[in-house]
């Protein structure tokens, strides 16, 4: 049995759908099998950042409608081994008559796939609670700016009170350099605010701009980032995944 992901954040702009794109690649490339699921329903972004938006034929409100079969809706990155995408409908729907639709189509992927990520839309709506959901983890984004932080915040207030039990903090856009000259909040100052595990940072780096132009995930390139993201892949994988394998970068 697979495991269900949710990546959520207080505001949009923070990095997320760069973020499961990447975290997904990278899983990917340590032999998992793996679907993302895009559920901002009106506002997909997840297929251009993947460089799949030509390849749509169905999306994830013609999986819930029962319009195709789940094997019409998956595309296949076939950069990676066994890495998949359900993009979401470019329609801004009422989501919560299809929440038990939604729930069945999880269960199916768990048994599936090893690890389902989930794009949550941006902020505290309706959509926020349809994809928390059907998780079983949750990772917030949020970049050391205190409006990114102060939104965070409340998202971690709101997960507090749902079914997942393990939630962990990812901090996008960090620089040791602004840290030590205390223009930024610390990765410790920020631990502390939240009180829940940080899984790890991902710095500032251009390549991640000029991998999304591209659509090409910023793992395939040589950068600062691509070893953060591969760091925050190893670290998801859980102990038993991990037995037996070697780091591919140690950045410790």
């Amino acid at each position: 049995m697979g495991e269900t992901i949710v990546f959520t954040s207080g505001k949009g702009g923070v990095g997320k759908t760069t973020t499961i794109a990447n975290i997904g690649a990278g899983l990917s490339q340590l032999d998992k099998k793996v679907v993302m699921l895009d559920t901002d329903m009106g506002l997909r972004n997840l297929d251009v950042v993947m460089g799949l938006e030509d390849q749509i034929n169905y999306n994830l409100l013609d999986l819930l409608e029962n319009r195709c079969r789940l094997n019409q809706a998956l595309i296949r990155d076939k950069r990676f081994q066994n890495l998949y995408m359900i993009p979401a409908s470019l329609k801004n729907i009422p989501l919560d008559k299809y929440e038990k639709a939604f729930s069945v189509l999880m269960n199916h992927l768990k048994m599936e796939f090893d690890y389902c990520l989930i794009d949550c839309p941006a902020g505290i709506d309706q959509g926020f609670r349809f994809a928390t959901a059907v998780a079983d983890r949750a990772i917030i984004l949020t970049t050391p700016h205190i409006s990114a932080i102060k939104d965070a915040s409340r998202v971690l207030q709101l997960l507090n009170g749902t079914q997942i039990s393990k939630i962990e903090l990812i901090i996008n856009e960090y620089d040791e350099k602004l840290v030590r000259k205390k223009y930024m909040l610390s990765k410790q100052d920020i631990e502390e605010l939240f009180d829940i595990p940080i899984l790890g940072t991902i710095p500032h780096d251009t390549k991640v701009m000029i991998s999304q132009n591209k659509g090409i995930p910023v793992v395939t390139m040589r950068s600062k980032a691509t070893k953060q993201f591969m760091y925050l892949s190893e670290q998801m994988m859980s102990k038993t995944d991990l037995e037996g394998e070697e780091y591919i970068y140690d950045i410790s």
